[in-house]
Parts: C-alpha cells; structure tokens; sequence
C-alpha cells in the first residue's frame, strides 16, 4: 500500500493525497492553523477511515452470515491528548444498523469480531485510546411505511 501526500503551496496548509488505488483524499488546517478549512483535517479522516473499515466488516459479517441487513451507520465521537503528540485517547463507536428481523446477538458479534479480529485501524488506535462501542438496531419490518 502506498499514499502521496502533495501540498497546495504557500497559501495555505492544503494537501492532497494520491492513493496506490488512484484515488484522492484533501486535507487542510483550520484558519488558526494556517488553513482555510477547505477540507477535513487529517485527524478526521483518520477517524472517518476508522468507521469505515469497522463499518465495512459489521456488514460483510453480516451479510456472510445471511442477515437482512440493509443499512449500517456508525458515528464515532474521540477525545484527544491535551498536549503533543495529540493521539486520540477515547473513542466511542456508536452503530445503527438497519434490517429485517436483525437478531441483536449477531449485530453485537459483528461489531465485537470487527474490532477484536479484523479492523486494523481500530487495532492501532487501541494502542493509544479506549475504545467504547453501542449498538441500536432498526427493524424495517416493524417499521410502518410512509
């Protein structure tokens, strides 16, 4: 896996990363910082990285499992270090997920599998952070339709 990350020049504190699977990512400070808050800053998308590969593996596992699941949402709320480094210290996940007759024990298995095996982004931030979960399950077949 590779990443180039380029600079926007000396405007500002923009920066573009090139992915090994040809895509982009931008990046920028906030004003304080130098930026323009143009972009998210690359502590957010750390994160944001974070709850995608959890989120991906809670509906993979699921999915492999034949479960009707049919949404997956999951909003992560972090603490920092007061001074630097300012790794993350806390981190809560927080899921929805979305389905038919979703049995609670396989979602809380799913969510319990992605960070105990196989999310590695969740893997190097415990080093530094605590990491809580919850889950909430929303059943479309009970839900009236609109």
């Amino acid at each position: 896996m590779e990443c180039t990350i380029n600079w926007g020049g000396p405007d500002g504190m923009l920066f573009v990363a090139s992915t090994g699977s040809g895509h982009v990512a931008t990046m920028d400070g906030a004003v304080d910082g130098g930026g323009h808050n143009l972009a998210p800053r690359p502590m957010e998308l750390l994160l944001a990285g974070t709850g995608g590969c959890t989120a991906y593996d809670v509906v993979l596992i699921l999915k492999r499992g034949r479960h009707a699941v049919t949404g997956c949402s999951v909003k992560l709320s972090a603490e920092r270090a007061d001074t630097d480094p300012k790794v993350f210290t806390r981190i809560h996940f927080s899921f929805t997920v979305t389905g038919s007759n979703l049995p609670r024990a396989a979602v809380e298995r799913a969510v319990q599998l992605s960070h105990e095996k196989y999310c590695s982004a969740s893997a190097m931030l415990e080093k530094t952070a605590e990491l809580t979960f919850s889950v909430d399950i929303v059943d479309t077949q009970n839900t009236p339709a609109a």
